[in-house]
């Protein structure tokens, strides 16, 4: 019976101690509150860990333990995941503190003056604002070569390379951003001074013509300043700015005319703004400023509003202020020089990769260029490089054709599937993987909404990658891959496709990808591959290189391939889109 007794006994100890809720134990540590939102959740304590879940502002979560800046929280009954302790607010034992006030949250500083900060991770995105050398921010998400950040202005991205890291606290971060100045200038007009940079922010004062003022940051059009010792925003236009040539109006101003019979005038860049005057056909006006293809002008002196962009004729840049040396150099053979500046237009003759033309003027992404004939023809920017000063062609606005569309990017291999290995080791499925993260942070800036076949170094069927696209109604799947061959001489990228409707996808994703890479290029070509073969969606397969070359493999390697792969193939659903 004693015997019996123990056994029991020692049944119901190891019971309790394995099969007990663990929360009695984490409870102790406390619970944390997320205050931003959304939150990335990584699978480790660090920035650089794989993206496990976002969260949102409020949502509460138990502490399993701390490492760092990082707290590990219990996601459900079966995962965790790490959260930054400088986005959640703490409760231990009844007690809140906040991870704004903590020591530990990771800062950076400009290295640099004038450093533009973005809407999006790449040199294609908007400017949003602008930091000053030493001006402190706080570091939010970053990816291979860009940081997300928050500053005085609001949430950005700047290049890595530019921003110096410390772990300095939060209260001495902001006493000293709150102290740097970029720059100093005077009202030229009774100007209105509102708690946030738009023009429906709230006033909350008035600065007389002639009044100096220190500014500290800027954002679009807008100016940060001190005003009854708190931040506040003015507007640029009625600001004279001092010793700060990059403030002043451009020499070469670009004009349009307007095609439609009346337009209106709104008071800011969307048609649900207030309509705040008219032009008419005919009209020409400087384009002060351009966003998601709506141009910023002064309709009445004075007065400045937005009109939709594709009411406009741009003037084309002015020939005499070319330099002499302005051409292009074809990247592929074959490529069409048409008789007006679009893809619908006539093609008046082919050329092939390395012959060059003169320049003759810029029209949006076309260059206009001098035949050996005499005769002008167009070509489009994303097939050419510019040589001597060439001007180059601006490619910011893409996030207006990439907004709420649907895009599902397929690593290719993964897990007990490696893919191809480099000559020097690289394994094909960890470098597909490193090109999607860095094209879906580009993708989800501009709006889009991105799927990834897989996040991680796991096994995805074929069938389950194509049915994602399905599933998700993609506008576009974009499978990534890099080649491999006995022959170790070959070199360069492929666009693939399988079926007719996928070929158009596959010429923009192709052409906009070689270009910003300039590597050979192998051509757009009809390959039987599951991932496109059995997608019923806009799909194309891309081979951005061959790991089996072992000068290629290094190139491919690169954080600057890498970025411009990532800005290629954004490039190209972006231009896929726009000429729909």
């Amino acid at each position: 019976m004693i015997k019996r007794f123990i056994l029991l006994l020692v049944c119901f100890t190891v019971f309790f101690g394995v099969f007990l809720p663990q929360d009695i134990g984490v409870a102790a540590n406390g619970t944390v509150t997320i205050t931003e939102s959304p939150v990335n959740i990584r699978s480790g304590p660090g920035l650089s860990y794989q993206l496990v879940k976002q969260v949102y502002r409020g949502e509460e979560f138990t502490i399993i333990k701390e490492q760092g800046d990082w707290i590990q929280i219990q996601l459900s009954a079966t995962k965790t995941g790490w959260v930054a302790n400088w986005v959640v607010t703490k409760t231990a034992n009844g007690t809140k503190t906040t991870g704004s006030s903590s020591s530990n949250k990771k800062t950076a500083e400009a290295n640099t003056d004038q450093l533009r900060v973005r809407n999006g991770p790449g040199t294609n995105f908007r400017i949003i604002g602008y930091l000053n050398k030493g001006q402190a921010v706080s570091v939010i998400d970053d990816n291979e070569n860009w940081v997300k950040i928050s500053a005085g202005f609001g949430e950005g991205w700047v290049a890595q390379e530019y921003l110096d890291f410390n772990n300095k606290s939060t209260n001495t971060s902001k006493e000293e951003n709150n102290n740097k100045s970029i720059g100093a200038g005077k009202v030229t007009d009774t100007l209105n001074v509102r708690n946030e940079p738009s023009s429906t922010g709230r006033v909350i004062g008035k600065l007389s013509k002639g009044t100096s003022i220190t500014i500290y940051s800027k954002k679009n059009n807008w100016i940060e300043i001190k005003y009854e010792n708190q931040r506040a925003w003015v507007s640029a236009e009625y600001v004279q700015f001092e010793n700060d040539n990059k403030q002043t109006n451009p020499t070469n101003e670009t004009m349009g005319t307007v095609t439609g019979s009346t337009l209106s005038v709104r008071s800011d860049s969307s048609l649900n703004s207030d309509i705040i005057g008219s032009i008419t056909q005919g009209q020409k006006f400087t384009i002060l400023e351009e966003k998601n293809n709506w141009f910023k002008i002064e309709f009445k002196p004075g007065k400045t509003g937005w009109a939709a962009g594709w009411y406009f004729n741009k003037d084309k840049a002015n020939t005499t202020q070319l330099a002499k040396d302005s051409k292009v150099t074809i990247l592929h053979n074959g490529t069409n020089i048409r008789k007006d500046p679009t893809v619908q237009s006539n093609v008046l003759q082919r050329a092939n990769e390395g012959e060059s033309f003169p320049i003759s003027s810029v029209e949006n992404d076309w260059y206009e260029i001098t035949l050996p004939n005499g005769t002008n023809g167009y070509i489009a920017g994303w097939l050419v490089t510019t040589n001597g000063t060439g001007p180059g062609i601006d490619r910011q606005g893409a996030e207006a054709y990439l907004s709420s569309k649907t895009i599902v990017i397929d690593p290719g291999h993964g897990g007990m599937d490696t893919g191809a290995t480099g000559a020097g080791g690289t394994l094909e499925k960890q470098l597909t993987l490193r090109t999607a993260k860095l094209l879906s942070d580009k993708l989800k800036a501009a709006g889009a909404n991105v799927f990834l076949t897989r996040s991680n170094d796991s096994y995805l069927p074929l069938p389950s990658r194509v049915r994602m696209a399905s599933v998700h109604q993609s506008d576009a799947f974009i499978s990534l891959h890099y080649d491999s061959n006995l022959d170790r001489s070959i070199r360069g990228t492929t666009g693939y496709y399988y079926h007719d409707y996928q070929k158009r996808l596959t010429e923009y994703v192709y052409n906009s990808t070689n270009a910003e890479t300039r590597l050979k290029g192998r051509g757009v070509r009809s390959g039987d591959y599951h991932v496109i073969r059995e997608n019923t969606r806009q799909a194309v397969l891309m081979e951005l290189g061959y790991l089996s070359n072992s000068a290629e493999e290094m190139t491919l390697t690169s954080g600057q391939f890498q970025e411009n792969a990532a800005t290629g193939l954004y490039n190209g659903l972006a231009r896929y889109f726009k000429e729909q």
